[in-house]
């Protein structure tokens, strides 16, 4: 098959629907330290949240998970979940929150064309909070293709977007 049809470019990734094990831990986590919003119970099963006001970005429910321990990290599944923010000042905002909350990270990262900050959520699902560097600023190759990076993301910087 040959790779003719393009996906149209307004396409967007609409919501992620995440299978919990404790459906008020996760709310403590999303609604209460993230700061989602709760749109719609479906009664002590399932949530629906955003961001915003919109019906949902982010699905949890425990129809088949209830009580049950985390995926492997070995193996297929989801890799982490990305929470694009607007600015570097939100991002700062957010990782100070979690900071003050002592909730731990498992990583923080200047990507070129983003600043990331690595956790799990209370199920091991992992979550990517991040900011998009403006597009003029993304470090491109000879050919104008991109060229990414992991490196150090200098957290105490970070929080001086605050300011």
């Amino acid at each position: 098959m040959t790779n003719t049809y393009k996906i149209p470019k307004q396409t967007r990734i609409g919501h992620v629907h995440l299978k919990v094990a404790d459906l008020d831990r996760s709310l403590e986590f999303y609604r209460d330290l993230l700061g989602f919003e709760v749109t719609m119970m479906y009664g002590n099963q399932a949530a629906f949240i955003s961001a915003g006001g919109y019906h949902h970005h982010i699905g949890l429910n425990t129809w088949q998970s209830k009580g049950f321990p985390p995926a492997a990290k070995e193996g297929v599944g989801l890799y982490h979940t990305a929470i694009l923010y607007p600015t570097r000042k939100d991002l700062a905002i957010i990782y100070d929150r979690l900071r003050k909350a002592y909730y731990p990270l498992t990583g923080a990262s200047d990507h070129g064309v983003s600043e990331a900050i690595y956790l799990d959520d209370p199920d091991g699902n992992g979550v990517e909070l991040y900011w998009d560097k403006p597009e003029e600023m993304w470090p491109k190759k000879n050919d104008g293709s991109l060229d990414m990076f992991t490196k150090f993301l200098d957290l105490q910087d970070l929080l001086k977007a605050m300011d």
